[in-house]
């Protein structure tokens, strides 16, 4: 019998190719609902391979984004290992080092069935899902507001005011760091914000598709809630996307966040049926 050789090391910018196969050809791989591809975290820290006499047979990411909530970017395996010795292995060192840097929330919106048994068996909660939902067509009112408020296009100078409206309307767990907006920004097919008296309260970045527009991004400041900002950033999205022949737009939402439910579906959003379970696990700093 061959012995095998097996270890765990940091992933870097020269494992590009062989992840890059290791996603191509293998089907369980997990990866993030992100704007950013798993492989633009290379070089980030929390990024680990497992190889196997000089192979990588499996990769596990989580780089802390925003601080202190570290999100299941990727985590893949080849058929030749097993997946529950590739996931302990992996995670076993990630947890480690997570605790040593202070701990961190470590998070995944699971799309695929053979991931969720993993995370729940290794203490894993599942407190909320995702809900897709899909406009229906139906006309909607021209955009209205209340004088003060005005809605206009969102320019790159805006991104450090709309980060600002992001971490007030989210929270730590669901905000989305500067960067990452910068990111979002860049590949929007549509950005608009709501300001009053030079200030920004709202803002919605959409992605294209073949087909339509997904909002992949809505949120308005606490104070600012109730006065239907939401509705007007979303109701010039669904205006803009009729008059350039829009047939799909969608949007997702957690499961839990009624006042986003209701919004959506006053507008003509229904369920898709689609549905993806977001698991949580707390490490404490050490």
């Amino acid at each position: 019998m061959i012995a095998t050789a097996t270890q765990v090391r940091t992933a870097g910018m020269q494992d590009h190719s062989s992840l890059s196969n290791l996603l191509f050809y293998e089907t369980h791989a997990h990866r993030h609902l992100d704007w950013r591809p798993p492989l633009e975290w290379l070089g980030s820290p929390c990024f680990w391979v497992m190889e196997e006499n000089a192979r990588i047979v499996a990769a596990f990411a989580c780089p802390p984004d925003p601080e202190r909530v570290a999100w299941i970017r990727l985590f893949v395996h080849t058929g030749s290992v097993d997946a529950r010795r590739a996931w302990s292995t992996l995670w076993d060192t990630a947890r480690a080092e997570i605790t040593r840097n202070g701990g961190a929330t470590v998070a995944a919106i699971v799309s695929q069935t053979w991931y969720r048994p993993i995370l729940a068996e290794s203490g894993f909660s599942q407190p909320q899902s995702i809900v897709l939902l899909e406009w229906n067509g139906r006309p909607v009112l021209p955009p209205q507001l209340n004088n003060g408020f005005r809605l206009r296009p969102m320019t790159h100078d805006d991104l450090s005011a709309v980060d600002e409206v992001d971490a007030q309307a989210f929270g730590a767990f669901w905000h989305n760091s500067a960067q990452s907006l910068r990111h979002a920004f860049s590949m929007a097919s549509s950005a608009t914000l709501v300001e009053s008296e030079g200030r920004v309260v709202a803002y919605q970045l959409s992605t294209g598709s073949p087909v339509g527009a997904h909002l992949a991004r809505l949120a308005v400041r606490k104070e600012a809630q109730g006065r239907g900002l939401g509705e007007a950033l979303v109701a010039d999205l669904i205006h803009t996307m009729r008059q350039s022949n829009a047939e799909r737009i969608t949007v997702n939402t957690q499961s839990d966040n009624h006042i986003s439910l209701a919004l959506y579906q006053k507008m003509g959003f229904r369920r898709t049926g689609d549905e993806f379970p977001v698991y949580r696990y707390e490490v404490a700093g050490g």
